[in-house]
């Protein structure tokens, strides 16, 4: 049996995890806007509020696996509007600009959009 074949059954638990990680990461994000915690390098304006909300609701959602797929769309969406309006106008390239994290966010929610919530998630609920 190939490494592939071994491996196969275990890739929702792993795309699950992937999501919770994510997500968790990412709501951290929210609530340094919003709550000020962890406390911010930078001042909140009405934009980085507007952004708060988006990633402490749409974390949560994608924690839960809940609406997955459309949620990952907006907040892929997001992370790269974030990065080439906030990011691109420190330097062009993404390791002196601090723009990793929202490449990273914009392409695992991407992944997120066609990939789905993988195990252990609320949108894997058999409806009636």
């Amino acid at each position: 049996m190939s490494l592939a074949e071994r491996l196969s059954p275990y890739q929702p638990a792993a795309l699950a995890i992937l999501r919770i990680v994510t997500s968790v990461l990412f709501i951290e994000h929210g609530t340094q806007k919003l709550f000020g915690f962890p406390p911010a390098p930078f001042e909140v304006t009405t934009l980085f509020f507007v952004a708060g909300i988006i990633e402490l609701v749409g974390g949560i959602l994608i924690l839960f696996g809940l609406f997955t797929r459309p949620v990952a769309f907006l907040l892929s969406g997001e992370m790269a509007i974030a990065y080439f309006m906030v990011h691109t106008q420190i330097d062009f390239f993404p390791a002196n600009n601090q723009g990793d994290g929202p490449i990273m966010f914009c392409f695992v929610f991407l992944f997120m959009v066609f990939a789905g919530p993988g195990a252990w998630a609320l949108d894997n609920r058999q409806r009636p």
